[in-house]
């Protein structure tokens, strides 16, 4: 090989390792990746449980050191309530979103701990390697549905959102979920008895916003906070999905301490 040709390669080369370089910088510390939005469906009857109810308090701080969002909702089943301990965060609506997934999922039946992430991926709720792997994989994905909130008054947020003009299936639905941190519960019976349990993003409250029309929806949005609920450990979380159990497009969330004042 000719001193000449032998220069080119080397050049070649060395321009192709500071492109990787480049590439391996832009997707660790560039533009930051999309939310990903982590539902656990759990029970404080279920002895299960409380190692994917730690899993996913510590995926969203976990996580944030490599760029990535995550944005937990944890779902109390009701269906355990009648086989030993009735868990006070529990709902019957919770239950149904469930089930709602259980069909689109094509999951046998609902469990615990079960988790979905961005509302196309589902797996048993305490395997810490698997949710991690699912999280990085829908967070290279492309965000299809933008989402602003701000402050619009007491106990009031404006929710601005850009997304899909025409969706494949069904409705573009704006969901609104109130989470509180930092709860714990003596669990008098059940599988639990006897045990602590501590609970993060507890979801409160959920409801439906709207639904986007041509691709956009804003709202001025009345909060409905109860008394119990601790408003230092609030958020409050928008996001935009395909129908009841369809794929998460975008998602936002923020803190309310700041927000209430």
């Amino acid at each position: 090989m000719s001193m000449g040709r032998t220069l080119a390669v080397a050049i070649l080369v060395a321009a192709a390792i500071c492109v990787s370089i480049v590439v391996a910088k832009t997707t660790e510390s560039g533009v930051p990746r999309r939310a990903v939005v982590v539902e656990l469906f759990t029970s404080e009857g279920c002895s299960s449980c409380p190692p994917a109810d730690e899993l996913l308090g510590r995926l969203r701080q976990e996580l944030s050191a490599k760029n990535i969002q995550v944005i937990p909702l944890g779902f109390h089943v009701d269906y355990w309530n009648a086989l030993g301990w009735k868990d006070r965060f529990s709902s019957a609506e919770f239950t149904q979103r469930q089930e709602q997934y259980t069909h689109a999922l094509k999951v046998d039946g609902p469990y615990t701990p079960q988790m979905v992430v961005d509302g196309e991926v589902e797996f048993v709720g305490n395997d810490s390697g698997q949710a991690q792997r699912t999280i990085r994989q829908q967070a290279s994905e492309l965000e299809t549905a933008q989402v602003k909130i701000a402050p619009a008054g007491a106990d009031q947020l404006t929710i601005q959102v850009k997304g899909p003009t025409a969706p494949p299936n069904g409705n573009t639905l704006v969901m609104l979920a109130i989470t509180e941190d930092n709860l714990s519960t003596q669990v008098g019976s059940g599988e639990n008895g006897g045990r602590t349990l501590h609970h993060a993003a507890v979801v409160r409250e959920l409801r439906e916003v709207g639904t986007l029309k041509n691709g956009a929806l804003e709202a001025n949005v009345p909060l409905k906070l109860q008394n119990e609920w601790k408003r230092n450990d609030l958020r409050a979380i928008v996001f935009v999905q395909q129908g009841p159990s369809g794929k998460i497009e975008g998602a936002a969330s923020v803190a309310l301490t700041d927000q209430l004042r």
